[in-house]
């Protein structure tokens, strides 16, 4: 056969192939005419469903806006786009149904919004992705919003990427099941924010986790007997345990922290678990065994903390217990701050993006992040309190503890909400306690005091409250002194994510603090019980977390799909005394940018 003949055959071959492995496209539209094979968006189908019923093995179908109020079961070798997470959404909540959309093998779904159905409360998936007669072709899920579910996506014994979806008002995150030999999931970039477990891994998965934000009660729940390698994650956790690691598990660049005490950053069991480069605070106990372990834990940060370990060996000497100094954790921002103590601290024999050693936290290591550190001011100084003291005006506060702290500046005046200038400063000092001697000492006035925070390089801190005492009295006579109720500026303001209430008590009372709308409708108590006299501070987090939270007292009822809209809020709160007597009443202004 001659040459030419040879090559047309074999083109002519090669472009038969290609088509079958192309496959059809097709489509699906609320406005087209349903006429299969719906191969055009004038022709295309009007169910998702209809359409998949008539696919192949390499086909792909692309969803117009709309509510598909059905059930999607894909077929083997699919792929399925919809139009954006926006407006493209499958809607299950008045179907009977276990599972929203099934996944099967070789599929790739991707850019819908899910609702899943809220009438079979312990059957409720959002995507399940399912080993179908033990094929383990690859699956691709991304870019979805997953809403209302008992668990968001479920991977059985499947080679799936989870990459960047949306898991919210839901019970638990991800699960992943099962195992393949040599095979590693992997759930990458998703944002999880559910009021139970949002990672949880069966026995025998292997998978691997990396770059994910996990907000609920539990944040990582699994490792069994095989390889898990958890990555760069933040946890935030508000519940049971930070994560829960069991048999051969690389714990690396994660920062786990809590919105209370009484939980365990890291419960461990089982072996070879190596825990580095960790920052781990605001929990009771960092580390937990539930059985004979001996981890490897080194270059950790661990801070805020009551007991460092529990049932295990003491961490070594290269772990710390600093500030991390991150940037503004209110608004979910975890960069670290240039003098931050936990920039290259991590182990040695790891590199950041930019070829430095390590930072440890969340983007430290080869899969972290390269960014510019800002020299950011210390955070204002708190729970600054004056009384009287031999004569003296004795001021305290409570400590900053940034690595570049330098030394505070103590402000007074005659006159409330005073602005604190270079004329109103009476000392420059590093400790927590000043004595002031007023120049009218023992005669009748009101001073006024602030405090701010300067770092090494003379940046200087907002201001803390504004502390008041009112002297009475005649010379030589001792001094009587009334403290005040008063509600303080939250701060920040404007914020996004989180904002801080502080407010003092003069006396012990019942005492509730709401926040309303600018309609006037009331959308959270965050303070509803007996305090006695003294400094407090309530935190206001208007996130999907903490709305669906079941133990919060009541819903928000602030716009559509219960979502918290930009704009102004008022928070009030009211003291009642001995007797049920009302004692104190004020009000403040704050606004939520998003």
């Amino acid at each position: 056969m001659k040459l030419k003949y040879f090559l047309f055959l074999f083109l002519s071959f090669l472009i038969f192939n290609s088509s079958l492995l192309i496959g059809t496209v097709r489509y699906v539209s609320k406005t087209g005419i349903s006429q299969p094979p719906y191969t055009s968006w004038a022709t295309a189908s009007d169910s998702i469903q209809k359409c998949i019923n008539i696919c192949s093995f390499g086909d792909t179908v692309y969803v117009a806006n709309g509510v598909y109020k059905e059930q999607v079961v894909m077929v083997p070798g699919l792929s399925l786009i919809g139009s954006g997470i926006d407006s493209c959404i499958i809607d299950t909540r008045s179907l009977a149904v276990i599972g929203a959309v099934t996944v099967l093998d070789s599929c790739k779904f991707k850019n819908f919004a899910i609702i899943v159905s809220n009438t079979t409360p312990y059957s409720r998936l959002g995507i399940y992705i399912r080993n179908n007669n033990g094929k383990y072709g690859y699956r691709l899920v991304e870019y979805n919003l997953i809403q209302n579910a008992m668990r968001g996506i479920v991977s059985q014994s499947a080679n799936s990427s989870i990459l960047s979806n949306i898991i919210r008002n839901s019970i638990d995150g991800i699960e992943i099941s099962g195992v393949i030999p040599n095979i590693h999931p992997k759930v990458i970039g998703n944002y999880i924010s559910v009021t139970g477990t949002s990672i949880w891994l069966s026995f025998g998965s292997i998978p691997y986790i990396t770059n994910n934000i996990c907000i609920g009660s539990k944040g990582f729940f699994g490792g069994y007997s095989g390889l898990n390698e958890i990555y760069n994650n933040l946890f935030l956790v508000d519940g049971g345990e930070g994560v829960s690691l069991s048999d051969t598990v690389k714990f690396y660049n994660n920062d786990i922290t809590f919105s209370n005490h009484p939980n365990v950053g890291i419960l461990v069991g089982g072996n070879y678990q190596k825990i580095i480069n960790n920052n781990i605070e605001n929990t009771d106990k960092s580390l937990q065994a539930n059985f004979p372990s001996n981890p490897t834990v080194r270059y950790n940060n661990i801070w805020n903390t009551r007991i460092i370990n529990e049932n295990i060996p003491a961490p070594d000497s290269t772990n710390i217990h600093k500030d991390p100094m991150f940037v503004n954790p209110d608004s979910m921002d975890f960069k670290l701050q240039m003098y931050s103590p936990l920039i290259d601290a991590g182990d040695p024999n790891i590199l950041d993006k930019d070829g430095s050693r390590s930072d440890i936290g969340l983007f430290g290591g080869p899969l972290g992040e390269k960014y510019t550190y800002r020299d950011l001011a210390p955070k204002p100084p708190s729970n600054l309190t004056a009384i009287m003291d031999s004569g003296l005006v004795k001021l305290t506060w409570n400590k900053n503890t940034e690595a570049d702290f330098s030394v505070y500046r103590v402000y007074r005046d005659t006159v409330p909400d005073f602005m604190y200038d270079t004329t109103k400063i009476i000392a420059v000092l590093s400790d927590t306690v000043f004595f002031d001697d007023p120049p009218q000492k023992f005669i009748s006035g009101n001073y006024y005091y602030k405090i701010t925070a300067l770092d090494n390089t003379s940046n200087q801190s907002a201001p803390s409250e504004e502390s008041h005492i009112n002297i009475t009295g005649i010379p030589e006579a001792p001094p009587i002194v009334v403290e005040h109720y008063r509600l303080l500026n939250n701060y920040p303001n404007p914020f996004n994510s989180s904002t801080i209430i502080p407010y003092r008590l003069k006396e012990g009372g019942y005492v509730k603090l709401y926040i309303y709308d600018m309609q006037g409708e009331r959308v959270r108590v965050l303070v509803n019980e007996y305090q006695s006299a003294g400094y407090y501070e309530a935190r206001f987090s208007p996130t999907e977390a903490e709305r669906n939270n079941p133990n919060m007292d009541m819903d928000w009822h602030t716009g559509y799909n219960d979502d918290v809209a930009s704009g102004i809020y008022l928070y009030q709160i009211m003291v009642r005394g001995e007797g049920d007597i009302p004692v104190f009443t004020d009000m403040g202004k704050m606004i939520l940018l998003k």
